[in-house]
């Protein structure tokens, strides 16, 4: 009963309390300035009355942009790796009116090679390997697999001199000895740039660690 009794009143609480916020005058909020006082207010550029005669205004005529008959262009190179090219393009990027790089292939040279060529069987290769060691030569190596096998290999050079001078003294014992310079077919990089006509700079202030490059004029109408 009493339990009854106290849900009763808090429902009467409850519907007293909303009818007085259903019923009360609501409360005035004052409505503050958009601006501060003295501050002008913002007025969007389109909503001016001037703003297309000012938009039209203007102090001195834009700069023509350069066409590319206009330029002196460059090509420099050859740039052995990526890394290189890159470090170059930043580098001359800011002096440029225009840049671009390019790859070509090229066959570069990997030494040179001294050898017997290949013999009719293995123990025909073991016989000459005596033979040289008979004759006081110690620095070969018989080729016992692969496209070369039974060729008896006298040593790989970087230098062409020191190959011919192996190749000779070989030769002076009487073997048919052969000399071959070993090459791969290696990328190279190109950096093609335009600058104008009055501007001067020299490409090796700015790339000094690569002064084996070289530098040619090029037809600008390579420039894309």
């Amino acid at each position: 009963m009493f339990a009854r009794v106290v849900f009763l009143l808090l429902l009467a609480a409850n519907l007293g309390f909303g009818a007085w916020l259903a019923l009360a005058p609501p409360v005035a909020v004052a409505q503050l300035p958009p601006t501060d006082a003295g501050v002008a207010p913002l007025v969007l550029l389109n909503e001016r009355d001037d703003a297309v005669a000012d938009a039209a205004e203007v102090t001195s005529p834009p700069m023509p942009i350069a066409t590319i008959k206009d330029l002196r262009c460059t090509t420099l190179g050859p740039f052995p790796t990526q890394s290189d090219l890159r470090r170059a393009m930043t580098a001359l990027t800011p002096l440029t009116e225009r840049l671009q790089f390019r790859e070509s292939r090229t066959l570069r040279s990997r030494g040179w090679w001294v050898y017997l060529p290949a013999f009719s069987s293995r123990e025909a290769a073991l016989a000459a390997a005596r033979e040289l060691s008979s004759k006081g030569v110690r620095d070969y190596y018989v080729v016992t697999a692969g496209d070369q096998e039974n060729t008896i290999s006298l040593g790989l050079f970087r230098d062409g001199e020191n190959a011919v001078r192996r190749r000779d003294e070989i030769k002076a014992l009487g073997l048919d000895v052969q000399l071959n310079e070993r090459t791969e077919d290696t990328p190279e990089y190109w950096l093609d740039y335009a600058v104008l006509p009055a501007q001067r700079f020299d490409w090796r202030d700015r790339v000094p660690d690569r002064l084996e490059l070289g530098a040619r004029d090029l037809p600008c109408g390579d420039l894309r």
